[in-house]
């Protein structure tokens, strides 16, 4: 990671504290590692995703529901599931930092940068050429950009075949022949690459030694798989339909790190799709350009995403492809879209001997039906939208030291206005005279419609500082002209610019660009 990628995730990091989106958890008994606490603001924040997802699912979709089934399950299902046996991550360990790592995150790094290098290659020539440029048959005849490709091709083959073939040995050998070093220690100095079950344990039962084991959840899906019957026959869906959900879910991350990027409780926004067996491809390209217009309509940046095919399928998979975000540090996952085929409902009809099939009463048969999931992290949704609304602005000098603007920079979070953890600050500007009365008198106009700050301390400019940090996207000033006219000054936090608006309009003024029904719209 770059230093001034690197600076900035340290910058939202210490933001994010000092504003109450996030804290770290059980700080004062220094913490407890990739564990952190939502604040006041934050929770806001959080909450505004979850709606802006909900509502985008289950409301403007007829034919999707949503459930909130219960983190603990029968430990059967985690057999049936495939998590028992198989939901592990390959660790390697360098010996001289003493740092452990994912092999194949290691891995894929290596190719990642082999990639970098065939761009650059690319651009060299482009800007050599100029017009004249044929990219298409310098990639296929260039012979540094072909050697490159062949690597890339062999090293993405190899990586595949170990992780399929849990070939812990193979996977050791081409971080060898990759010539991989330690991030830390520069050194090539590993250990084995070893496998660690990602699930936490724990017991239920009154009495120890009767208590069966049980898992906490690591992902939320399978509680949509085991209702499948239940909310398919009381809900009368009709195939196509989904089953949306918002839960919590917990993985013994090995190597947690990244802020909230990677935690080991965190937060999915999951829907499953079944479609009947050969209609799963047309519902997997719908929904990758579905979840991608709905990511974009947030205004972050269409450049900030990319689409990523995995070459190592899950075992369950016919397809799959992330959504990459330009995190701080990086293009990295923000949500996976899969089609799981038939695996989850067959495996769960094994194990449980109960019969999980739809009967098509129009082809008048029964079938399992095959799935195609959208599987969000909420938290590394939140974390995109900090680190991208984070902004350190140096001040034109029009805006220094008039209408109560203050200093020659401020630090403002440009969060989407539909999802601010405040909509308007409401502020008198000075706390006599009848302002502060006003002022209280306008908030509790306005709070049913938006959620409103109010605050009577500090000079106006600091105030308004202070809002811009927590990305209200209004400031309301309430001035001794507003007792004559009733006309407030209206605040821009994106512009800063200030107009005259009466209060009754205030409403009207506002509500539309903050609003959640307008944005949902526009996807």
């Amino acid at each position: 990671m770059a230093n001034d990628q690197e600076n900035l995730l340290k910058k939202v990091i210490s933001h994010a504290k000092e504003y109450g989106f996030v804290f770290p958890s059980s700080e004062i008994y220094d913490g407890l590692s990739a564990v952190y606490d939502y604040g006041q603001n934050g929770v806001e924040l959080k909450n505004n995703i979850k709606e802006y997802w909900w509502k985008f699912m289950t409301q403007m979709h007829d034919n999707i529901v949503g459930i909130d089934a219960a983190i603990f399950m029968h430990p059967t299902v985690w057999k049936a599931s495939g998590h028992v046996d198989a939901f592990n991550d390959p660790m390697i360990d360098n010996k001289d930092s003493k740092k452990r790592y994912r092999a194949d995150v290691l891995v894929e790094d290596a190719i990642g940068k082999m990639e970098e290098k065939i761009e650059k290659e690319i651009e060299k020539a482009a800007k050599r050429f100029g017009e004249s440029f044929d990219k298409k048959m310098f990639s296929e005849t260039n012979p540094r950009v072909l050697e490159y490709k062949k690597k890339v091709d062999e090293a993405n083959e190899r990586l595949k075949n170990a992780m399929t073939g849990n070939d812990m040995v193979a996977m050791k050998q081409l971080i060898v022949d990759l010539e991989i070093n330690d991030p830390i220690s520069g050194t090539k100095n590993w250990t084995d690459v070893r496998q660690f079950n990602l699930m936490f344990s724990t017991e239920m039962g009154s009495i120890a030694e009767d208590a069966n084991k049980i898992y906490l959840r690591p992902e939320t899906a399978q509680g949509i798989f085991v209702n499948f019957l239940n909310v398919q026959k009381t809900g009368r869906m009709k195939i196509p339909f989904g089953i949306a959900q918002i839960g919590k879910a917990f993985r013994n991350e090995i190597v947690a790190r990244q802020f909230i990027f990677r935690m080991r409780e965190f937060e999915q926004m999951e829907m499953q799709y079944f479609v009947k067996p050969g209609t799963e491809m047309e519902a997997y390209e719908f929904w990758k350009a579905k979840r991608m217009k709905w990511h974009q309509a947030l205004g972050l940046g269409t450049e900030n995403y990319r689409f990523h095919d995995h070459l190592n399928l899950a075992h369950y998979a016919n397809a799959a492809c992330d959504i990459q975000f330009n995190f701080p540090m990086g293009f990295k996952e923000l949500e996976g879209i899969h089609s799981r085929t038939d695996f989850d409902l067959k495996s769960h009809e094994k194990f449980s001997g109960k019969k999980l099939q739809y009967f098509d009463t129009e082809s008048n048969q029964s079938y399992v039906p095959y799935v195609v999931e959208t599987s969000v992290g909420l938290d590394r949704l939140f974390l995109s939208i900090l680190s991208n609304s984070y902004k350190e602005e140096k001040l034109v000098p029009k805006n220094i030291g008039t209408d109560g603007e203050e200093g020659n920079e401020r630090v403002v979070l440009s969060i989407p206005a539909a999802l601010a953890p405040y909509k308007i600050a409401v502020l008198p500007l000075v706390k006599k005279d009848g302002l502060d009365e006003k002022a209280k008198s306008v908030v509790d106009q306005l709070k049913s419609t938006f959620r409103c700050y109010y605050e009577e301390k500090d000079t106006i400019g600091r105030r308004y500082r202070r809002m811009d940090a927590i990305g209200t996207p209004y400031c309301i000033t309430i001035d001794h002209q507003t007792l004559q006219d009733n006309t407030v000054t209206l605040r821009d936090r994106d512009t800063m610019k200030q107009e005259r608006v009466a209060i009754q309009s205030l409403k009207e003024k506002i509500g539309e660009s903050v609003s959640m029904i307008k944005l949902l719209q526009s996807i």
